[in-house]
């Protein structure tokens, strides 16, 4: 798609008249600039709160206090018709699982929000749990103020239909083809590879989320031209999804050297230079690309030392969070 924002300059500050706006500093400096009621899709994953570098473990209390604080001015910027999608994982603590869309539920419901969906989003790659199975999966709550009257487009994020020459056997339309030709819904479980070492998309973020994941919401979510606001931006992810489609992004990020990365990333986007993993490519399927490391090398006469067959490790869990 020919983006309609090729020769646009990156604004670091907010103005509803300009197309990319990088705020360096805290999102809530970044929100004040914005009018009520200016974007129509919030996308974010917030921090969960477990340590890592780019932010300060706080009590469960005063981290939920933190979140709220974020989501009243999001709310209060988004459009008679927007929505609101906040991806997000476990807190853990001690090695007990806080499952932290539960506990935000409530912010968004007391704001008047309607949730419309919980989509799961699940991926293979992660590091291993020794006491409990490995976190593969991750939530994207969406919210939308109205009931009924809101953006939801969903003919361009259809996915390919399973069994596209299945037909009607009885019945008025016998015969005919009983599906859509353009694909099927792709429901709220969202099979989609995250960003490790050999993801086209890696930068030295570690927490970072892939293009498509966002992608799929800002078209299905918003039009052409609508302002889409990640307030936790990472490394610029969420602006770079919305720019392929042709929508304005912005964005804040606090850390330096993850805002210096968003924005050469936005800007390659820009360029028309950055590479993306394309939106509904089929997973890597070892066993299709006759990949070696499939073959348990036990199954032949081969000395297997006592480290080859290390099934578990001690690590800490593993998550995903903003872009």
């Amino acid at each position: 798609m020919k983006s309609v924002f090729k020769n646009s300059k990156i604004a670091t500050q907010f103005t509803i008249n300009e197309q990319v706006v990088l705020f360096h500093g805290d999102c809530l400096d970044l929100l004040e600039q914005i009018p009520d009621k200016s974007i129509q899709l919030v996308v974010t994953s917030p921090p969960y709160n477990i340590g890592k570098e780019y932010e300060n473990r706080l009590k469960i209390e005063d981290y939920i206090e933190q979140q709220a604080e974020v989501i009243k001015e999001c709310v209060r910027i988004l459009t008679d018709k927007g929505s609101i999608c906040w991806q997000i994982g476990n807190h853990v603590d001690n090695g007990v699982i806080i499952p932290l869309d539960t506990i935000l539920y409530p912010i968004f419901k007391e704001m008047g929000l309607v949730m419309r969906n919980r989509i799961v989003w699940h991926f293979e790659h992660g590091l291993h749990c020794s006491k409990r199975f490995s976190g593969r999966y991750e939530t994207i709550v969406w919210f939308t103020r109205k009931v009924k009257d809101y953006v939801f487009n969903l003919d361009p994020v259809r996915v390919p239909q399973k069994y596209p020459a299945k037909k009607y056997f009885k019945g008025p339309k016998a015969g005919q083809y009983s599906c859509n030709p353009l694909g099927k819904n792709p429901g709220d479980l969202w099979d989609i590879p995250n960003v490790k070492s050999n993801h086209i998309e890696k930068t030295e973020h570690p927490c970072q989320f892939p293009v498509e994941l966002i992608e799929r919401l800002v078209l299905a979510m918003t039009n052409e031209n609508d302002w889409v606001l990640d307030p936790f931006l990472g490394v610029g992810t969420t602006v770079i999804a919305a720019l392929k489609h042709n929508r304005r992004g912005v964005g804040a990020e606090i850390l330096d050297r993850y805002a210096v990365i968003a924005k050469e990333r936005v800007q390659k986007a820009i360029n028309g230079t950055l590479k993306t993993r394309p939106m509904n490519k089929p997973k890597y399927d070892p066993q299709q690309a006759g990949n070696k490391l499939i073959t348990p090398p036990w199954q032949y006469n081969t000395i297997v030392t006592s480290d080859d067959l290390k099934l578990f490790e001690k690590n800490e869990e593993y998550h995903i969070e903003s872009s």
